[in-house]
């Protein structure tokens, strides 16, 4: 289907460039519509925030997932629009090469034109929230090859996301490029949508819907590593799946079976905020592929969040210190949380390649939260797990205090019982866990806007 959308906005270019266009006409499009992609590219995401943190309690709720998909095409037509209007203007003295170098021009014009104009359409509906197979199926599910995709006739997509990736390291770099923000784009854009369509929403109404404790990374044990192991294992001979239950269902994971990587602890905390009643916005629900590290090589001579960074998936979160455990979807409650909790931390174990170390954690389509080098810490330093277990009603949290639900205070035999008040601690003072905890991690939601500082 995707196949015959480019073959058919291709031809109709190109017919139309040369039936009513030029040649200085038609490459001038080109141009335009590469500029309208790139301010496409630059500032959706910051648009699409907006949306979404405005819609989760509108009665237009159901269009908030496609918030990025809309955004994204409203800003290409829009600066497209006034691009190709000034051009309009611009190019009213016809200037005609001759009859051949016209024909020919016009044609080869309009097939670029029609290759560039698909991939950014493909982009932006691999946004949405689409079953796996719309508008093409970029893996599948059913024997998942994590390092081998499919694609789309001549790339389109992977052409201007390339095209993006590649301006925004060099000529228009900054301190944030989209090649760290957004390594391999398609990939993350396909495994987030890896769910239960209508169930499991790809968005979180809040932005951002995590964060990160200090210490948030370390080495994983010895125990742990051989498991690791085992379950990698596990994905050769399984086709990407892993079993997640004693009945021996399986679960696809987009997880690298290459060798050669680490295996860390990253500990993080979801939100009790980000949780909603509304499917479509609901922040306490997700999936492993869901959830993405994004790591650098060590050394790298960029700064920050220049350069260009790499995916890896989740294998699964501790469910003892010992344990991993798979699961085909993570639910969360507030009944999850403590007391006066305001989020709840799992440790997830992700393969590190070797060389590499983590930048950034990604959460759905719009959290973004950077891993700042003090929180990666030796395993002699780690602290006591966060496991969790979700069959247990309560998620099973261990060895994190400040999710315990406290003990009640004794009561003397005939004395009146009282409750103490429990005032919910303000996010922004010491006492609160909503930013308190998660201070000196930066989240980067919604940065691409600044890729392109010019």
């Amino acid at each position: 289907m995707a196949s015959l959308i480019v073959v058919l906005i291709i031809v109709g270019c190109a017919v139309f460039q040369y039936f009513k266009g030029t040649v200085v006409r038609a490459f001038a499009t080109i141009v335009v519509a590469i500029i309208a992609g790139l301010v496409a590219f630059g500032f959706f995401e910051a648009l699409a925030n907006v949306f979404i943190s405005r819609g989760g309690n509108s009665k237009a709720i159901a269009l908030v997932p496609w918030a990025q998909t809309l955004s994204f095409i409203l800003l290409y037509i829009l600066i497209f629009a006034i691009f190709q209007t000034g051009l309009t203007f611009l190019t009213r003295q016809v200037v005609d090469l001759g009859v051949l170098p016209e024909r020919i021009g016009r044609v080869v014009c309009g097939i670029i034109l029609g290759l560039i104009v698909s991939g950014f359409l493909l982009t932006a509906f691999q946004m949405a929230p689409l079953p796996v197979g719309y508008p093409y199926k970029r893996f599948d599910p059913a024997k998942l090859e994590a390092d081998s995709p499919s694609r789309v006739l001549f790339n389109v997509d992977g052409l201007v996301t390339g095209l993006f990736s590649t301006m925004s390291n060099g000529s228009f770099s900054g301190k944030r490029s989209f090649g760290m923000i957004h390594p391999d784009y398609l990939d993350q854009l396909f495994f987030n949508r890896l769910t239960r369509v209508g169930e499991t929403s790809i968005i979180s109404s809040l932005t951002p819907a995590i964060e990160l404790p200090n210490p948030a990374v370390w080495p994983a044990s010895e125990a742990i590593r051989e498991q690791a192991d085992r379950f990698v294992n596990e994905l050769r001979t399984r086709g990407g799946k892993i079993a997640f239950d004693d009945s021996g269902r399986t679960v696809s994971l987009p997880v690298s079976t290459k060798g050669g990587d680490n295996p860390m602890i990253v500990r993080i905390g979801i939100r009790k905020r980000a949780i909603r009643g509304s499917a479509q916005v609901n922040g306490g629900s997700f999936t492993l592929s869901q959830l993405r590290l994004i790591c650098k090589r060590k050394g790298s001579v960029e700064e920050g969040l220049a350069g260009k960074g790499i995916n890896v998936y989740p294998l699964g979160f501790l469910k003892s210190e010992n344990e991993i455990k798979v699961s085909p979807e993570i639910k969360l409650s507030t009944d999850n949380f403590g007391r006066n909790s305001e989020t709840k931390e799992i440790d997830f174990v992700f393969r590190v390649p070797n060389g590499f170390e983590p930048t950034l954690v990604q959460y759905k389509l719009n959290s973004i939260v950077e891993i700042p080098s003090r929180a990666i810490v030796s395993i002699d330093k780690a602290p006591s797990p966060a496991t969790f277990n979700p069959d247990s009603p309560s998620g099973g949290n261990r060895g994190n205090k400040d999710n315990a639900e406290p003990s009640p205070p004794p009561q003397q035999e005939g004395a009146s019982q009282q409750r103490p008040s429990q005032q919910r601690p303000d996010e922004g003072s010491p006492g609160g866990r909503g930013r308190g905890r998660g201070r000196g991690v930066r989240d980067v939601t919604g940065t691409i806007t600044d890729e392109l500082d010019r």
